[in-house]
């Protein structure tokens, strides 16, 4: 494998698009198709070793160099503020984090900052919520959560949420409304810095594979 290069794939929502992607590239696949718990998976005939992951983790992994390259969404490279080199924009995986409030407290939530000159937010993401706030000069309480924002507002512990969506369905479910988009993202190609440089061949066939297809 000193030859080879590892590659961190996030599981949950990403996963089959990346595996899509690898496939159309040209690489084998199989082996991250098996019904199993492995973390780690050698596919020698392209002297590839892929390491399953929480989304949240792969810009970690390449930045430290447990993995040569990796596929992130930009909202994880935003949040995680990893050092990375980022190669290529897949342009799948699109969703957007936006701002989002219960349907009839909007106005409520105005008078409340008006008379308090703080709000309360909710999210996953809270460098990106800490940054957006503080572009806006809104003081504001941020409550990080690791599931379910949207149960926040309803439950009486926030104003707004901060989270990420694709079809906007959950958010019209749970009976909130989106006050405002702040980032779309999608999957990015990164790569480890010092890896980018001694792998700097294999690196570079990868994402010239992986060009030929999202073109």
């Amino acid at each position: 494998m000193k030859k080879g290069i590892k590659i961190a794939v996030p599981k949950g929502y990403l996963f089959d698009q990346c595996l899509d992607i690898l496939k159309k590239a040209g690489y084998d696949i199989e082996p991250l198709m098996e019904k199993n718990r492995k973390l780690f998976i050698y596919s020698g005939e392209d002297s590839i070793q892929y390491v399953l992951s929480r989304p949240m983790d792969v810009p970690v992994y390449v930045e430290y160099g447990a993995c040569d390259i990796g596929f992130s969404g930009k909202d994880v490279l935003l949040e995680k503020e990893s050092n990375v080199y980022e190669l290529l924009d897949l342009k799948n995986g699109k969703c957007r984090i936006i701002l989002a409030t219960l349907k009839d407290c909007a106005r409520k939530v105005k008078e409340h900052y008006g008379h308090f000159g703080s709000i309360k937010v909710a999210t996953s993401y809270p460098n990106i919520a800490k940054k957006y706030f503080d572009r806006k000069g809104i003081q504001v309480e941020i409550i990080k959560l690791h599931g379910s924002v949207e149960l926040a507002p309803i439950l009486g512990i926030a104003d707004e949420i901060l989270d990420i969506t694709s079809t906007g369905k959950t958010l019209e479910e749970n009976n909130l409304m989106e006050m405002e988009e702040i980032v779309v993202s999608t999957t990015r190609l990164i790569a480890n810095i010092t890896s980018y440089r001694i792998k700097y061949d294999l690196i570079r066939n990868f994402v010239n594979n992986i060009k030929n297809v999202i073109k």
